[in-house]
C-alpha cells in the first residue's frame, strides 16, 4: 500500500558548499513568523514597535538550548546509555531533537530577563506570544517531517505516513506506513491558536491567561500524540515522561487561569512595571529614569524667567 504522505526526498539541499537543512529553515521561519505576529499583539497591548525583537534576541537562544537540553535529559539512554551516540551527538541539533518543555520555560527566563532590562512585564508579554507558538509549532513539525522523525505507531489510514527503512524504529522494520503525529500536533496547535486569539479578544484575558489557556489546551493534544508515538523516550511507570509533563503542566496552566481570574481580572493597564517609567529604557535599558531632565523645567513662565524661577 502506497501511503497518502510520502518520505520526503530529500532534507538537505546544498548549494554549492553550503547545506541547507529543511529542519533548520522551518524553525527559523517558525520563529520570524512568531515575531512578526506577537509584535502586533504587543502593540495593541500598548507596547512599542521593536521591543519584541530586542526581547526576541535574548528569548530565542535560550529557547533553542533550553529545548535542546531537555531533549538530550529525557532521552539520555540514546546518547549516553550503552552504546549511545555519544556526547557530541547530543550537541547536533540540525539532526532534530528540540523538546517543547524546555525551549518555551527557558526561553521564557530569557523573555524575563530582557523585559527586567527594559522595565516591561512578562505576563502581557506572554498573553502576546500565546498564539505565535501554533504557527511556529507548524513549522517545527514540518522540519519534523524532513527528519523523518516523531511519528506514530503503524497505521493503515489514507493518511498514514511512508516513512524510510533506515528511520522506522527497532522492532517496527516490516511496517511501512505510520501515524504522523507530528502532523497532528501542528494541526491542533494552529487550531489553539485560533482559539486563544478569539478568546483573548472575546475577553480580554490578561496576567498571563492567554499563555496559560494555549498551554492547558497545547497539553491535551500532545498527550494523544504521546499516546500514538513509538520513538525511544524515557519512561516513568511504563509511560513516556512527557505524559506525566503534558498532565502536570496542563493541570497548572488550568489552576493558573482559575486563580489569576479571581485575583487579577481584566488586563493590566501598562505593559510597564510602572506607568511612571518613561520608555526610554527601551533605547537605554541601564538608564535610572529618575536622573532625567523633565521638560518643565524648559518651559517659560508667565511672569518671565523659567517655571522654577529664574536663574
Amino acid at each position: 500500500m502506497s501511503a497518502f504522505l510520502p518520505s520526503p526526498a530529500e532534507g538537505v539541499w546544498n548549494l554549492g558548499p553550503l547545506p541547507v537543512r529543511a529542519y533548520a529553515l522551518s524553525i527559523i521561519i517558525g520563529i520570524a513568523l512568531a515575531i512578526v505576529i506577537t509584535d502586533r499583539r504587543w502593540r495593541e497591548r500598548g507596547g512599542l514597535p521593536g521591543q519584541v525583537l530586542d526581547i526576541a534576541i535574548w528569548a530565542v537562544p535560550f529557547g533553542i538550548v533550553g529545548a535542546r537540553a531537555y531533549h538530550v535529559a529525557t532521552d539520555w539512554p540514546v546518547y549516553f546509555g550503552p552504546g549511545g551516540k555519544g556526547f557530541l551527538s547530543a550537541l547536533e541539533i540540525w539532526q532534530g531533537g528540540l523538546g517543547s518543555w524546555g525551549g518555551v520555560t527557558v526561553g521564557a527566563i530569557g523573555a524575563w530577563i530582557a523585559c527586567r532590562r527594559r522595565g516591561l512585564l512578562l505576563p502581557p508579554l506572554l498573553d502576546a506570544i500565546a498564539p505565535s507558538l501554533g504557527v511556529a509549532t507548524v513549522f517545527v513539525r514540518l522540519g519534523n517531517y524532513f527528519n523523518q522523525e516523531l511519528f506514530g505507531s503503524p497505521s493503515d489510514l489514507p493518511w498514514a505516513l511512508e516513512i524510510a527503512l533506515e528511520h522506522r524504529p527497532t522492532g517496527f522494520e516490516q511496517f511501512a506506513t505510520f501515524h504522523p503525529t507530528f502532523l497532528y500536533e501542528a494541526l491542533w496547535a494552529l487550531l489553539i491558536a485560533a482559539v486563544v486569539w478569539w478568546a483573548d479578544r472575546r475577553w480580554l484575558l490578561g496576567h498571563g491567561r492567554a499563555f496559560a489557556l494555549y498551554v492547558a489546551l497545547y497539553c491535551v493534544g500532545r498527550l494523544g500524540m504521546e499516546l500514538l508515538r513509538i520513538d525511544t523516550a524515557s519512561q516513568v511507570l511504563g509511560l513516556r515522561i512527557n505524559v506525566f509533563t503534558s498532565i502536570l503542566v496542563g493541570l497548572g496552566a488550568i489552576v493558573y487561569m482559575v486563580v489569576s481570574a479571581r485575583l487579577r481580572p481584566g488586563r493590566e493597564p501598562s505593559v510597564r512595571r510602572s506607568a511612571e517609567v518613561d520608555d526610554g529604557l527601551h533605547d537605554h535599558p541601564d538608564q535610572d529614569p529618575r536622573t532625567e531632565v523633565s521638560d518643565i523645567d524648559t518651559i517659560p513662565s508667565t511672569k518671565g524667567g523659567t517655571a522654577n524661577g529664574s536663574r
